[in-house]
């Protein structure tokens, strides 16, 4: 499964990279569920920069196995404190991804809000078909 994190520019379908440093490694375990599936759970971890200018940001994944009418689960920690946490489908092609808000603006005073700031871990959960059916 490749896992990528980007801040998308607006409207336009430009996409820079913001939180996956080219060191990061993510670190995968799979726990058997039953005879027919497991979880996977990758943890990577993210970094949003102080001076960050793009208000979203996005997880996705290009998934080379999972199991079909199971969502993947998404949690965000800035160490151990959850910060934010979603659900979402995967498609007919094993592909998912979670969009969400890196900075907003304040209605009241037009003033930019970060949202997300600094060192986070990301967990992401997928249910696959069980890699040992002898389990």
């Amino acid at each position: 499964m490749k896992l990528e994190y980007f801040a998308l520019t607006g409207v336009l379908a430009l996409v820079i990279a913001i939180g996956l440093s080219p060191s990061a490694i993510a670190e995968s375990t799979i726990t058997p569920i039953n005879g027919e599936i497991s979880v996977k759970k990758t943890v990577i971890p993210m970094s949003i920069p102080e001076d960050n200018v793009f208000p979203w940001g996005s997880v996705r994944g290009q998934a080379s196995e999972f199991a079909e009418r199971y969502p993947v689960i998404i949690q965000i920690y800035q160490g151990e404190d959850p910060v934010h946490f979603a659900q979402v489908d995967v498609k007919g092609d094993g592909s998912f991804e979670y969009k969400f808000r890196v900075r907003n603006i304040d209605a009241n005073t037009g003033e930019a809000i970060n949202i997300f700031q600094g060192y986070y871990t990301v967990n992401i959960f997928k249910v696959i078909p069980n890699p040992n059916p002898s389990i």
